[in-house]
């Protein structure tokens, strides 16, 4: 819910100096993306220097958050002091003023044009589609064949998005719009987002960028012309949009309708593939809970395909993918910019001051989760979820710019998860090093790469058997 704008923080006299934090180098400071493995780095610098700590990258101060009550303060509490961070800033030519990264007023306004779409009932009806598009790809798959699983589910969870939302089969235009996606990521890896200036040089990666962009451009304009030939007629989110008018009651402009289908075509696939592609990861590499994973599926659905109302009756298959997103969460840190001086866990953070908070780095705290490097679904009992303080897990943000699909994120992940292990078991390919790579999301650096062994022929489980 969008608040009134209140009073900004009054600094207090008794503030402290800057937090404790790694000393750095006298030209770039410190610079945790740029290194070989900063999620490891960042673990470490969490576990030496405390709830917060700083580090200057370049000439930016980040004042960087390991405690829930302090990430509550920036996204809940006091979040009018802030605005996205420079991440998502200088992705502007991608993104546009889309929900992601629009602000004030004209995110108010685009959020509450897309809600509609993600209201319960809605994303409940979504639910026999993303089974169906499930369905149709492993009819496609042979037993034995060797498959990188981090394509295969782009792919899915495209073809979801699209008919879902925007009522279009997108099959033409998959393979552009996953290759378009490489180069985008791929410029958004080792700190390129704190060096916006490298993004003009004629590099070979920034012209593939610049391609990609194009690419995904006229695939985005494809879709919305089609769909406005029949404005009027239907109720997905882009005919909704295409109906909008703004506040001088003009219909939106092409730009704008651009920038939010670009934002949810490639935000909306690309953190639930990869929420699906660890899970898969996670399940081949711990045989034992995949196997209570498979009792459930079967003795609930035998060979039926699951439907939203299925859930309900798979807690354990929910816990899973809870837990595999709290291990890999395809976000893997939320930033934000001080838009004035504030003052956070007793230091005073000064305006266009960086605040980084990490789902890897909170999601793996020992004082929140036992055991935490661990796979273990079976600790998200209700009692330990009423317990655990709120940011201590928020693998889709929190506060007013919390993912507005997490709902259908969830659904989605844990209806795929059922009905592709109902028909195949994967074995990871030894040859395949599975590393994550810190991106705008949080990728494996090599794909996921495994071998499909079919699933025998099970029935579902009758009472008291």
């Amino acid at each position: 819910m969008w608040l009134p704008n209140p009073e900004p923080q009054v600094a207090s006299p008794n503030l402290k100096g800057l937090p404790p934090g790694p000393p750095g180098h006298f030209l770039i400071g410190s610079f945790p993306l740029g290194t070989s493995d900063p999620l490891q780095l960042l673990a470490e610098w969490a576990r030496t220097y405390g709830d917060i700590f700083y580090y200057r990258a370049f000439t930016s101060p980040v004042y960087f958050l390991n405690h829930p009550d302090l990430i509550a303060s920036v996204l809940v509490t006091h979040c009018r002091d802030f605005i996205k961070g420079r991440g998502l800033q200088v992705n502007g030519r991608l993104f546009g003023k889309g929900l992601l990264t629009s602000e004030g007023d004209l995110w108010l306004r685009e959020r509450r044009l897309c809600q509609p779409a993600f209201h319960s009932e809605q994303v409940q009806r979504y639910g026999e589609l993303m089974v169906e598009y499930a369905e149709r790809m492993l009819a496609s798959w042979q037993p034995g064949e060797s498959r990188d699983l981090c394509t295969d589910m782009r792919r899915l969870t495209l073809e979801i998005v699209a008919k879902t939302l925007f009522n279009v089969e997108i099959g033409d235009w998959v393979d552009g719009v996953v290759e378009a996606a490489e180069p985008i990521m791929a410029l958004n890896t080792r700190g390129r987002i704190l060096v916006p200036f490298m993004r003009y040089l004629p590099t070979p990666l920034n012209l593939r960028y610049r391609r990609a962009v194009r690419s995904l451009e006229r695939i985005v304009r494809t879709i919305i012309e089609r769909r406005a030939q029949c404005r009027g007629d239907g109720e997905d989110l882009l005919s909704m949009l295409l109906r909008a008018h703004d506040q001088d009651g003009q219909p939106l402009s092409f730009r704008q309708v651009r920038d939010e289908i670009m934002t949810l075509i490639l935000a909306g696939h690309e953190t639930t593939a990869l929420a699906l592609s660890w899970t898969f990861y996670l399940l081949a590499s711990n045989p034992s809970v995949e196997a209570k994973l498979m009792a459930e599926i079967t003795g609930v659905l035998g060979q039926e395909p699951p439907r939203a109302h299925d859930l309900a009756r798979l807690p354990y298959a929910e816990r899973v993918v809870r837990e595999s997103m709290r291990l890999y969460p395809p976000a893997f840190a939320v930033a934000r910019m001080a838009i004035r001086d504030c003052e956070i866990g007793g230091y005073r953070v000064p305006r266009q001051a960086s605040v980084v908070m990490s789902q890897w780095v909170t999601h793996r705290d020992p004082r929140f989760f036992h055991n935490p490097e661990h796979f273990d679904p079976d600790r998200w009992s209700e009692e330990f979820v009423e317990r655990l303080p709120r940011f201590a897990y928020f693998p889709f943000g929190g506060g007013p710019r919390v993912c507005i699909g997490s709902s259908f994120a969830r659904m989605e992940a844990t209806l795929l998860v059922t009905s592709i292990l109902q028909r195949f078991h994967f074995s990871l390919d030894p040859a395949c090093e599975v590393t994550p790579v810190t991106s705008i999301t949080l990728r494996p650096k090599n794909g996921i790469r495994v071998v499909l062994e079919p699933r025998c022929r099970i029935t579902r489980s009758e009472p008291g058997a």
